[in-house]
């Protein structure tokens, strides 16, 4: 993209809409996506963040006034700077409390979005970090009504444990710094900034006062509280002015060499931490989010909020595992018949060379659907493509046979053209004919190529002579009746011969078939085996880490002197300590 799109349109109603144009944009990427988000209050410089994460000075329009420019939510989608084959989709959005807008709920809905479809979310205040700064933030103490996990109901304390899987990395962009980072006389890092920020506040009282306003110290640490449960890492940057206020008009036409150079370096610092920091989008613990998935969640979701209800991540999900398991299904389908038509030249000699190139497309057209594919409750996608394949491989075998019963069928007549009954009408005939006979049926065996169906059409066409073959014998009179009866017998015995061998032949085809079912029920059980494990295994990783971030955020509450607020992440962290003994027991 040369430039960024309207993804999701604000009207004039305050209603969502998304925009065809860059849904259809989306649709078009099949790479990972990173996808970095920036939320804040309007006029605060959002927008000359992401065009240099754009590498570029101009594309978000930056603005100079106090009217808001950015509407709805925005979309830059450009090839990731340090990680080939993915691409950074940076979404700039709606400035949260515009007097314009006049519409507190509309703010939710584009914050919330922004959680929901972000990899990296980047809130971006002017100032410092402070009690004001934090109530700003009071859209994640309202998260909950706004964001649903499941579409069930769940514990406050549980939910939070789910929030945490899916809510992306938390950047802290704090704009026009002007402070020491100096806490109690020693000096701190940003990070080091915010979490002391991000502490609880002690007081007998329920009103404490910072630069000159008055705040409740519970609604105050309600936002502490969110970030710290809700985020699964945080990361702190801090801006000085990048120079003086005439110059902040036309910021975007100005270069690195007319700005201050600590902002400089500061904004080459966090944009630096944002490419080699901020991971792909990720869903259900381990799928990796493409461009097109992005496209169908942002559709779903708009298309909830629009529709009066409250996003569900879950329906969201299944809406999508809809989706991409269909595309895998067909993708897996599609790859398994042109590999077996690329491999198998028809007609084989033997099934089992059909069988063999069918057993090594069947693997790779698992593994593929098994690497696209995700949420396949019960199995039906993975039955569905083995359904599929089990219809190929049948075509493919059954044009095996009648390109091979062709080839001998045309065979065996161009051998017979030149036996006429007529010519065999007379004494000594019976023999003669039987010597052409046995001649063709030789060159007929010797002539390679003939395929699966060279026996029982030999059978065939014999059968279909025996009438002749008949009346020649009677029609022979140097043979005596003892001899004609011997012939008879000799004939329906060679007749009986290439009925058994056609039996035979007909047998071992279908004993390699039945083989070729139990063989692609195994492989089809391994893989998925595989796949499972390779989940749980996900599954269990992804619950260590939020124990171990819920088990941090205990001892730090306690250090704090929260045991109250301690003791209510006891239910949180023994439903992590449960889900973990179940998918260790799934192994046993």
């Amino acid at each position: 993209m040369a430039h960024p799109i309207c993804l999701i349109e604000n009207t004039e109603e305050n209603k969502l809409k998304t925009n065809q144009e860059a849904l259809e944009i989306l649709s078009s990427i099949t790479q990972p996506v990173v996808v970095v988000s920036i939320v804040g209050k309007y006029r605060t410089g959002k927008s000359y963040l992401m065009n240099r994460l754009a590498e570029s000075n101009s594309g978000f329009p930056l603005g100079s006034t106090v009217q808001s420019k950015t509407k709805g939510i925005w979309m830059w989608c450009v090839p990731h700077p340090c990680r080939k084959g993915q691409t950074l989709v940076l979404l700039d959005t709606e400035g949260l409390g515009d007097v314009e807008k006049g519409d507190q709920k509309n703010d939710h809905w584009i914050f919330a979005l922004a959680i929901l479809l972000s990899s990296t979310l980047v809130y971006n205040s002017i100032g410092i970090i402070d009690n004001e700064a934090l109530l700003s933030l009071h859209f994640v103490t309202e998260i909950s009504e706004f964001i649903r996990v499941k579409s069930s109901k769940e514990d406050k304390e549980k939910a939070s444990n789910e929030f945490m899987r899916f809510f992306p990395s938390f950047v802290w962009a704090v704009r026009d710094f002007s402070l020491e980072l100096d806490i109690d006389g020693k000096k701190v890092t940003p990070d080091g900034y915010l979490e002391n920020s991000l502490k609880l506040r002690k007081g007998k009282n329920n009103i404490i006062s910072e630069n000159s306003s008055a705040f409740s110290i519970e609604l105050g640490n309600t936002p502490r509280e969110c970030i710290r449960n809700y985020f699964p890492s945080r990361k702190c940057f801090v801006f000085y002015q990048p120079g003086n206020r005439s110059q902040l008009k036309e910021l975007e036409k100005l270069r690195d060499s007319d700005l201050d150079p600590d902002f400089v370096k500061q904004t080459n610092d966090f944009c630096s931490y944002i490419f080699n920091c901020s991971k792909e989008k990720i869903i259900v613990g381990d799928v990796t989010v493409t461009g097109n998935m992005l496209g169908t969640l942002v559709l779903t979701y708009v298309d909830a909020i629009r529709s009066g209800e409250v996003p569900c991540l879950e329906n969201a999900v299944d809406v999508l595992a809809h989706i991409e398991n269909s595309a895998a299904v067909e993708i897996s389908h599609n790859l398994y018949r042109n590999l077996l038509d690329e491999r198998v030249v028809l007609p084989t000699n033997t099934q089992q060379e059909v069988s063999g190139v069918h057993d090594e497309c069947m693997k790779e057209a698992l593994k593929l659907f098994m690497e696209r594919s995700f949420k396949d409750t019960d199995q039906l996608y993975q039955k569905a493509l083995m359904e599929n394949i089990k219809k190929e491989y049948d075509r493919k075998c059954k044009e095996n046979e009648e390109l091979s019963y062709k080839f001998c069928n045309d065979l065996l007549e161009e051998l017979w053209r030149d036996i006429f009954q007529e010519f065999y009408m007379r004494p000594g005939g019976y023999t003669d004919f039987r010597i052409e006979v046995d001649s063709i049926i030789q060159k007929y065996r010797d002539r390679p190529g003939k395929g699966t169906k060279a026996e029982e059409t030999l059978q065939t066409f014999m059968k279909q002579k025996k009438e002749m073959e008949s009346c020649i014998l009677v029609a022979d009179k140097n043979l005596t009746k003892q001899e004609k009866k011997l012939a008879e017998e000799k004939a329906r015995a060679e007749l009986e011969k290439f009925k058994a061998e056609a039996a035979k032949k007909k047998q071992e085809i279908l004993d390699q078939r039945l083989l070729d079912v139990q063989k692609a029920h195994k492989e089809n059980i391994q893989q998925l085996e595989e796949k499972m494990e390779k989940e749980r295994k996900a599954m269990i990783e992804e619950n260590e880490r939020i124990l171990e971030r819920r088990l941090v955020e205990q001892k730090a509450l306690l250090e704090e002197g929260f045991e109250k607020e301690a003791n209510l992440l006891n239910a949180a962290i023994e439903d992590l300590k449960n889900k973990k003994l179940e998918e260790e027991k799934s192994h046993v």
